[in-house]
């Protein structure tokens, strides 16, 4: 086997042994679990760029699907903003290997102490509180 086939070889057993999968899409999940009446706008930025605008109704989940872009680190930080003022910034997501990064998916969910985060396989935890 050669050194470039070994590489391959490698980084697809590296891929598919993580939480990920080879070529599938990366997903943020974003829910709101706040009380009625407290609607939630999220904001978030791609390598500091504007990605989009979500509004929830407490309740509701929206999601974001992407590829990673061919930089060495993706990151996705995201404010969330409460119809009653209180927010946070968060790092939704950050991809550690570049395009490398596929099938990951994260799990956060507003509620009324902060915003709790798991990849899905595991009780989520408290990772920011609201300012």
């Amino acid at each position: 086997m050669n050194r470039f086939s070994s590489f391959l070889f490698i980084m697809a057993l590296s891929i598919e042994l993580g939480d990920a999968k080879l070529f599938a899409k990366n997903h943020i999940y974003l829910t709101n679990s706040l009380v009625p009446g407290n609607d939630l706008q999220i904001f978030c930025k791609w390598n500091g760029e504007q990605i989009g605008t979500f509004f929830l109704k407490p309740g509701e989940t929206d999601d974001f699907s992407f590829h990673d872009k061919f930089i060495p680190k993706n990151k996705i930080d995201c404010t969330f903003l409460q119809k009653h003022g209180r927010s946070v910034m968060i790092r939704a997501f950050e991809g550690s290997s570049g395009a490398f990064d596929h099938g990951k998916k994260n799990y956060w969910n507003a509620r009324e102490d902060g915003i709790y985060f798991t990849h899905g396989q595991e009780v989520p935890k408290l990772e920011y509180k609201w300012t």
